[in-house]
């Protein structure tokens, strides 16, 4: 075979195999909402993060080593690296564990199922000569229906106990979508990269910040809390953020936000199985309509017949 047919096979993927990493990628993200609901019962939220970006970024930095790869040494590239490290990592992570000291995992895999929808709206904002067709129209309208029925109007009078932790979660989402457009400038790289250079950058912000407001040595965490902290770590960021970056190269920002609406029923599933919790009916019908949304807005746009 030739190297020009050889590289339009490499550079053509293979749709099982992606859709497979996908749902794979879905169902670490989905877990990683029960592995921080156990690990912030005994353990900060920022040193929960702090110590996960740390472990996943040693992780990957050693993998990289093995397989013979360098990280770049441009300048260039760390600053874009400590950019998808704030937009990826520092801000949402932090956020979301904050956030699930009062709020059910379920709940936040739900909220945090909406990236999609913020993709497109930010996209929509970058591109302003592009129309959308109905259907990505009609996926906007039911994200936001579903964000709103799940969050409740007492999110909106500022006047309920939940309302600030579940709009936290919000916020986290929309610096994914933000981490998902800006996760293009790295399709040129190895995954393993920008994955290790997001985590070292992320852990060289967090660390210091957890010194002085956690004071780290003086907490004593569970055996519960380190387990769900080693495998948060291992699993739910060093090999998520491995395929993470390999389908942003492969599908683009946003056919891998696709895991959104995957990872929502896992992470559900995963609450309700092993933590025992309880969605009300207007969160069940608020997924539904979350769900609806971010399919409708990840759908393939046909395409216009050309002229003759």
């Amino acid at each position: 075979m030739s190297t020009q047919a050889l590289e339009a096979t490499s550079a053509t993927p293979n749709r099982s195999t992606e859709f497979a990493l996908l749902l794979a990628l879905a169902t670490l993200w989905g877990g990683s909402y029960t592995f921080i609901k156990l690990g912030v019962e005994t353990i900060p939220p920022l040193t929960l993060i702090a110590a996960r970006t740390l472990i996943a970024g040693l992780i990957l930095l050693a993998v990289i080593r093995g397989r013979g790869l360098r990280m770049p040494r441009d300048l260039t590239a760390w600053r874009r690296f400590l950019t998808q490290a704030c937009l990826n990592s520092v801000v949402p992570f932090t956020l979301i564990a904050w956030a699930e000291r009062s709020v059910d995992a379920g709940l936040a895999s739900i909220l945090n199922g909406t990236t999609p929808v913020f993709v497109f709206l930010i996209s929509l904002v970058l591109m302003s000569g592009k129309r959308p067709d109905w259907r990505k129209g009609l996926g906007v309208a039911a994200g936001v229906a579903g964000i709103s029925l799940i969050v409740g109007v007492d999110a909106f009078s500022g006047l309920g106990s939940q309302a600030l932790p579940q709009l936290a979660i919000v916020a986290a989402t929309i610096a994914y979508a933000c981490a998902a457009l800006f996760g293009r400038h790295f399709t040129g790289m190895d995954p393993l990269l920008p994955a290790a250079g997001s985590m070292l950058t992320g852990t060289a912000l967090l660390i210091p910040a957890a010194l002085v407001v956690d004071r780290p040595w003086t907490l004593a965490p569970s055996q519960e809390s380190l387990l769900a902290l080693l495998a948060l770590s291992v699993f739910s960021t060093a090999l998520a953020f491995a395929i993470y970056f390999r389908l942003i190269r492969t599908l683009g920002s946003v056919g891998t936000t696709a895991v959104s609406y995957l990872r929502v029923p896992i992470g559900v599933a995963i609450g309700l199985v092993f933590l025992g919790e309880r969605l009300q009916p207007t969160a069940w019908a608020g997924l539904a309509l979350v769900v609806v949304g971010v399919m409708a807005m990840t759908l393939p746009e046909k395409k216009q017949a050309r002229p003759a």
